[in-house]
């Protein structure tokens, strides 16, 4: 089983990283058809994410993207291709997110949303 594990630093804080995370959960949702989780925390947010073959989260926080996942036989012999995907889209939008720092444009939400977790 071949895991992934990228971590993405920024200074937008977690507001703002957390419109970025629904955003990259939309992308995730209809880019890879991965059925995403967005559960919200005081501190951080986790957006878990699962389909055939692959499982694993994206921990946001104030200052950091941390994404895990494993993948399965099959998928992982896809591994660098998806890595450079994620990477590129991560990349995206911390890129538009540092650019559109007054910016209030509302996420949409992802399919599903877990209720509000005190600390996920």
């Amino acid at each position: 089983m071949a895991e992934i594990h990228i971590h993405r630093p920024h200074r937008l804080g977690l507001a703002k990283a957390r419109k970025l995370a629904w955003q990259w959960a939309e992308a995730a949702e209809r880019q890879f058809d991965m059925e995403c989780t967005v559960i919200e925390g005081d501190e951080r947010d986790v957006v878990e994410f699962t389909r055939a073959g692959v499982d694993g989260h994206l921990v946001v926080s104030h200052d950091a993207f941390e994404l895990t996942a494993r993948l399965g036989l099959l998928v992982g012999a896809f591994r660098q291709r998806i890595v450079s995907e994620i990477e590129a889209t991560l990349d995206e939008l911390l890129a538009r997110g540092s650019a559109n720092k007054g910016s209030t444009a509302k996420a949409r939400s992802p399919a599903r949303t877990a209720a509000k977790a005190k600390k996920p």
